[in-house]
């Protein structure tokens, strides 16, 4: 009976690392496609800075196949994409800490400590620099014509 469940726990814990690699190779794929796209975004740019743009073309991939379009609008296109793609990261990233979370556990480990940090929205952001500013002492001015 010990040999089944020493079995299930070494099946569970290579689940769960299986899990996560797969999950890190994904957002590995999905960083070099927006990778790709912001070096298209900004050769699209570059050319606009010696040729008018709305008059070029590019060419651009989709799928297995290659498309001629105008520039404007491959570079609408592009910046929808990567606006999609920092999503994909970003929720992937996010299941991500889960699933370490959940090989930890499996493992016998505490949880990873500061892996749960999230960014500081907007306004969270403008309260801390209020504070700071609030914080610092103000400079002292004086007239030279006092002394």
């Amino acid at each position: 009976m010990a040999n089944n469940e020493v079995i299930k726990l070494l099946q569970d814990l290579e689940n769960a690392g299986e899990k996560v690699l797969s999950i890190r190779q994904e957002i590995i794929d999905l960083d070099r496609r927006r990778n790709s796209n912001r070096e298209a975004i900004r050769s699209i740019k570059n050319m606009s800075k010696t040729k008018d743009i709305s008059t070029e073309k590019a060419w651009i991939a989709i799928g297995n196949t290659f498309i001629q379009i105008p520039a404007k609008n491959a570079e609408k296109r592009l910046e929808q994409d990567q606006k999609e793609l920092d999503v994909a990261i970003n929720k992937l990233r996010s299941r991500l800490k889960d699933r370490v979370n959940d090989l930890r556990d499996i493992e016998g480990k505490e949880e990873l400590k500061g892996f749960g940090l999230k960014a500081l929205d907007k306004d969270e952001l403008d309260m801390v620099h209020q504070t700071i500013q609030s914080n610092i002492p103000q400079k002292k001015m004086y007239d030279a014509n006092q002394f």
